[in-house]
Order: structure tokens, then C-alpha cells, then sequence
């Protein structure tokens, strides 16, 4: 199982203090470092020092790390226009040595997009669609060939398909738990579905539905990556996770019972039920950015009983 860590850096965290976590999770073996794609806080609290875009840090880190993978859960198809986010995108993959993944989604969050005035469509399916459409044309257009496409929602005319991504292909990822439109687009696009923050009794659910989308279309469902996300607050001892749930706002009995939490025994328990249910990839997000010693704790007590 791979243990990832995914991150919210929209409830407050600077480029450094990324770049600190990014590279603590590097240095403890953890398979990659994800961050969200939102510009606006959920909830009250402090709101500096406010957003930082999700393409420009990952840029930053590509640099700045050696090893680790790098991605989003989720890009807003909303944010950037698809022929320009494939550049961006392939361009950060170069940066980096070719470990970016990319995670794709409709967008969801009405406010944000009131507060940088980005244009909010009710409908976002179609769109979010099309992007992946073009995203995997352009990338996949061999070199010295034109791409163009005519949809209902972009248009693009001779475009020549550049840069291309290192990795061929790219790993894409979709999540959602979408019971028809969510599963058929995974199985045509996504080298990983992600099931993020499910109720615990739907991941084998969710999971059937996608692996049924790929035997529709012919695909090797075991050909699909199958990850989830779930909060992590790992203690030591029942003091430590209360102390670590605290400072999240949170309440231990609903990170218990919602996310992963609880000491390293526990939580090395939650995730083998979960390999039982074919997961593989489990994304911890850790919402306290700062605190560094909460990815110590879980890479010395509980990778080594995980991973392999």
C-alpha cells in the first residue's frame, strides 16, 4: 500500500511551510505529496496569508525535491482553460523528472469562484469532460502533428500539442461517487480513481462501480489504481490523537469513525481493512501543516506495517 500525504494549503500555509512538509514526507519514504486546488478558507480562523496556486507550487517544489511524487486532488476543470493547464502541467512533469499525476476534477465551491471572480457554470460535467478530452489529445499527439476540437464548451485549431509531459502517459486521477457519468470517464481517462472521504461502508461500493465502467468498455479493471483520502490524526497514546484532533477542530470520536485516527495500532488496523477491500494508495490529509512530527510518528509506526 502507498501513504501519500495530501495537504490543504487554502486553511492557511505559505510556500515554505509546503515545502517544509514536502520535504519531510521525502525524507521519511512517503510515495508522494498532494495539495488541493482551492482559493478561499473553509471556516473561520486566521485567513493569512492566503492562497497559493496549486501549479505554481507544485513548480516550486519539482525543484526543490528529488523523489517524491507530486500531484492535486483535485485541479478545478473551472480554474484554467484546458489547453493551457496541459501546458502547465507538462511543463511542471518536465520540472520535476516526470513525477507529477494529475487529478481532475468539475469543481465544486461556489465562493471561491464569487471571491477571484471566476466564472461558476451551474452545469460543469460537460466541461469538465471536454478538458480531459483535449488534455489527453494534446498530450497525446505525436510530435510534428496538429490537434484541434470542437465541442460545445472549447474550441481549439491546429494547435501543435506542445510541450509533452515526460511520463507517457501521465497519470490521471478522478474521483467523485458519481453512480454513472463519475465511473465511465475513470474508466476512459484515469490511470486511478480516488474515493475521497467515503463513509467506510461505500469503498467497496464505489469501488465495484468503476471496475463494472472498465469491463464496459473493455478495460482491465485491475488495470485501475483504486486510492482513497481520509483525515489522519495519529498519537502516540489517546492523549496525543486528543491533542492532534484539537488542534484541527475536530472530535475524536468522528476522526475515529469518518477518517484515520486513533494511535499507530489502530490506524495500521483501519488501513489493512482497507487493503482488504482492494485499496492500494491511501492520501492522508494532515491539516496541521506545521506539525512535522505527526509524519514521524506515522513513518516509524505505522509505514513499515503497511507498505509492500
Amino acid at each position: 500500500m502507498d501513504l501519500r500525504i495530501f495537504t490543504e494549503p487554502q486553511q492557511g500555509a505559505s510556500y515554505d511551510t509546503q515545502l517544509a512538509l514536502a520535504r519531510r514526507a521525502e525524507d521519511l519514504g512517503f510515495d508522494a505529496f498532494f495539495r488541493s486546488d482551492h482559493f478561499l478558507r473553509m471556516g473561520g480562523g486566521d485567513p493569512l496569508p492566503g492562497p497559493t496556486d496549486s501549479w505554481v507550487t507544485l513548480a516550486g517544489l519539482a525543484r526543490e525535491t528529488t523523489t517524491i511524487r507530486l500531484g492535486t486532488l483535485v485541479t478545478s476543470a473551472t480554474f484554467r482553460l484546458p489547453g493551457m493547464l496541459a501546458v502547465q502541467v507538462a511543463q511542471v512533469d518536465a520540472m520535476s523528472g516526470g513525477r507529477v499525476e494529475f487529478g481532475l476534477g468539475a469543481g465544486w465551491m461556489a465562493a471561491e469562484h464569487t471571491a477571484y471572480g471566476v466564472p461558476f457554470p451551474e452545469k460543469r460535467f460537460g466541461l469538465f469532460e471536454e478538458q480531459l478530452e483535449i488534455i489527453t489529445g494534446l498530450w497525446g499527439t505525436p510530435v510534428g502533428e496538429r490537434f484541434s476540437y470542437d465541442g460545445a464548451h472549447y474550441q481549439l485549431t491546429d494547435s501543435p500539442a506542445l510541450p509533452k509531459p515526460v511520463q507517457h502517459p501521465l497519470p490521471i486521477i478522478i474521483g467523485g461517487g458519481g453512480a454513472r457519468r463519475t465511473p465511465r470517464l475513470a474508466a476512459r481517462f484515469a490511470h486511478e480513481y480516488n474515493q475521497g472521504f467515503p463513509e467506510k461502508s461505500s469503498v467497496p461500493v464505489l469501488r465495484d462501480r468503476v471496475r463494472r465502467a472498465c469491463e464496459e468498455i473493455g478495460r482491465d479493471p485491475d488495470t485501475m489504481v483504486q486510492s482513497v483520502a481520509f483525515v489522519a490524526c495519529v498519537g502516540a497514546d489517546d492523549a496525543e490523537v486528543a491533542r492532534r484532533a484539537a488542534a484541527i477542530g475536530r472530535e475524536v470520536a468522528e476522526l475515529r469513525e469518518h477518517g484515520l485516527a486513533g494511535t499507530p495500532g489502530e490506524v495500521v488496523d483501519g488501513l489493512r481493512a482497507l487493503a482488504g477491500h482492494g485499496i492500494t494508495r491511501v492520501y492522508l490529509q494532515c491539516l496541521d501543516m506545521l506539525d512535522l512530527e505527526h509524519l514521524d510518528l506515522i513513518a516509524a509506526e505505522v509505514m513499515p506495517h503497511v507498505t509492500w
